[in-house]
């Protein structure tokens, strides 16, 4: 049964940044409730807000004021430490730039959150074998990053931050390093998590990845400027079947 509480609930955050030049207020009290299952991407340029927004949904910072509650659980003054259990349990990331190890597999890179939990080696190998097969990796499991396409590393971040089953996925502009076909792939797996119930925060300065959300928040020196839901989002799979073939299908 979902639950009726939301599963992101800031209420008048605000973070400031002091320096000895001057006070940055880098989000000014904003208000946002997501709940389970939705898709939501974060729009904003440089400076707008939208990261600092991330860290602290994602529980690797806190606010200056305001109250920040995570799946029923007030995190606003957690220490470092009781918030990187919630962050653990409750959140998977998805970065730009992979963050995968290099010389380890695709296997033993998604094993990696279950080795911080402390699972056994025969439940790791399981679960990670269950989420790169969930992403369509079965046949690259063994393979190390250099041995893989931009796009399937990015599945392999994909897999790793399932391989917990988080209530909540964060993706920092996961397809920043991507061309167009291997973003819409992404964006065609990540609409099919949020399919399966996982809920999707996804931080983008592009509005066309954006577009393939169902909720736009676009972000503006530090606050919320419009807060949108969308009817009819772009389908990444109806955008890649659209697109002229590869040379090498051709």
């Amino acid at each position: 049964m979902q639950s009726e509480s939301p599963l992101i609930d800031l209420h008048e955050v605000s973070k400031d940044y002091v320096s000895e030049a001057a006070v940055v207020r880098a989000l000014r009290d904003v208000s946002l409730s997501v709940a389970h299952g939705e898709f939501v991407a974060i729009v904003g340029q440089s400076g707008s807000g939208k990261s600092t927004m991330m860290n602290i949904i994602g529980c690797l910072d806190r606010p200056t004021r305001g109250r920040y509650v995570l799946d029923g659980v007030d995190v606003t003054k957690r220490s470092n430490d009781a918030r990187a259990i919630v962050r653990n349990r409750l959140i998977g990331f998805i970065f730009q730039g992979f963050n995968l190890l290099a010389r380890t597999t695709a296997l033993e890179n998604v094993e990696l959150p279950l080795v911080y939990r402390g699972v056994g080696s025969r439940e790791r190998r399981r679960r990670a074998v269950r989420a790169l097969e969930s992403v369509g990796l079965s046949d690259r499991m063994h393979h190390t990053p250099n041995q893989l396409s931009g796009g399937q590393q990015q599945r392999v971040a994909v897999a790793r931050a399932l391989v917990t089953d988080p209530p909540l996925l964060l993706a920092d502009e996961p397809t920043g390093n991507l061309d167009t076909r291997t973003s819409l792939e992404v964006l065609d797996l990540l609409q099919k998590l949020n399919a399966r119930g996982i809920t999707i925060a996804l931080v983008t300065h592009e509005h066309d990845i954006a577009a393939c959300a169902k909720r736009v928040i676009r972000m503006l020196d530090g606050r919320i400027q419009s807060d949108t839901h969308s009817a009819r989002p772009l389908i990444a799979a109806d955008a890649l079947a659209a697109l002229p073939a590869r040379e090498d299908e051709r």
